[in-house]
């Protein structure tokens, strides 16, 4: 069980804030089930509500400083995603974003920005597909690492990707 202050990366909300554990009295909500109520990171003024007995969500503690460093040690070998199937493309996009894994993020950056440089070098735009997954991608990975390294987002953006140029 999570604590309340405590940081955690929830589903597709991202990194949040557990600002409390209590039952809720809110429609449609189990008066007698405990609660997190978190804050996520990304949005001002959010809330989200989840059982803290949920077993249906994807719910992990934010990664430590060691951990931070480490996977951008790391980035240089981790794989790119395999897409074989274009018309299954954004079903992998998904599945990825919805692991929580940050280095699964980091997988779906590492080809879409790759993907993105060979469509420009023949000289094509990245699809909307492919940017909206980057940038989807890309905020949540940022955010946890600016969060657990005290940098700014824009910083650590710049940081991967500069990464990925020396590949």
């Amino acid at each position: 069980m999570f604590r309340k202050g405590e940081y955690v990366v929830y589903g597709t909300k991202g990194v949040c804030l557990v600002q409390d554990i209590a039952h809720v009295d809110i429609p449609g909500a189990d008066k007698d089930r405990l609660y997190y109520i978190l804050n996520p990171a990304q949005t001002k003024n959010g809330v989200v509500y989840l059982p803290t007995d949920s077993t249906k969500a994807v719910i992990r503690p934010i990664m430590s400083e060691s951990e931070a460093r480490q996977l951008i040690e790391e980035i240089p070998q981790i794989e790119q995603l395999m897409v074989t199937d274009e018309k299954k493309r954004e079903e992998n996009y998904k599945q990825v974003m919805k692991s929580c894994s940050s280095r699964a993020w980091v997988s779906i950056i590492k080809t879409l920005y790759y993907r993105k440089n060979e469509r420009i070098a023949a000289g094509k735009k990245i699809t909307a597909l492919d940017e909206r997954y980057l940038r989807a991608a890309e905020q949540e990975l940022c955010v946890e690492l600016s969060i657990v390294l005290g940098t700014p987002r824009e910083e650590i953006a710049s940081h991967i990707y500069a990464r990925l140029e020396k590949e």
